[in-house]
């Protein structure tokens, strides 16, 4: 058996090694408007799912409204945070035929998907539009508002992954290269 052994110190040490530690400054400017939209829509479906369960199973008697409010809020945060993901190139994506072709073609691959994809948010906008101008003034089922407050929602995000798009191929462009050409320069293991 071997006996413990037992540094002895001061409280001034003790006092000391609480300093040592810095506490880390927060940078919430690396959030933009849609990162606090998705964030408000988010604790407003989460607090509408525990009404719906504290309802259910403690009251016995469940409204039935929550599970609406729930459905349409996890809609906006699917969109409204898919515009969080185009701004932070965070989508899926497949850079595997990028390590293979050689730079000039990579470059002009890269455009024609940064082209492709601001096309797509753009006819997206233009399908959602379409839709709310057919059925937005339907009624929804439990509380009677008109769907279209979610698919204006759902607009609002086709619209800011258009512009974030558009931001990110500019960007691209400017740079030189995407993170599909140098993914390494984009989460820090390319030096």
């Amino acid at each position: 058996m071997t006996a413990e052994v037992h540094k002895q110190i001061t409280a001034e040490e003790i006092a000391h090694t609480f300093e040592e530690e810095a506490i880390p400054k927060v940078d919430l400017g690396q959030y933009a408007f849609e990162d606090w939209l998705t964030l408000a829509i988010f604790w407003i479906m989460a607090l509408s799912v525990f009404l719906q369960f504290f309802t259910r199973y403690v009251l016995n008697d469940s409204y039935a409204w929550t599970e609406e409010i729930a459905t349409y809020c996890l809609i906006g945060v699917v969109f409204v945070g898919s515009s969080m993901c185009v701004r932070l190139s965070r989508h899926i994506q497949v850079d595997l035929l990028f390590r293979y072709l050689p730079h000039l073609p990579a470059r002009a691959l890269s455009t024609a998907i940064d082209l492709i994809r601001i096309a797509f948010f753009g006819y997206a906008i233009k399908l959602v539009w379409v839709f709310i101008q057919v059925v937005g003034d339907e009624r929804m089922t439990t509380i009677k508002f008109q769907k279209g407050f979610v698919y204006y929602v759902v607009l609002f995000g086709f619209v800011m992954m258009f512009v974030r798009s558009i931001q990110i191929a500019v960007d691209n462009w400017r740079r030189g290269y995407s993170i599909l050409e140098r993914p390494g320069a984009f989460d820090g293991t390319e030096e």
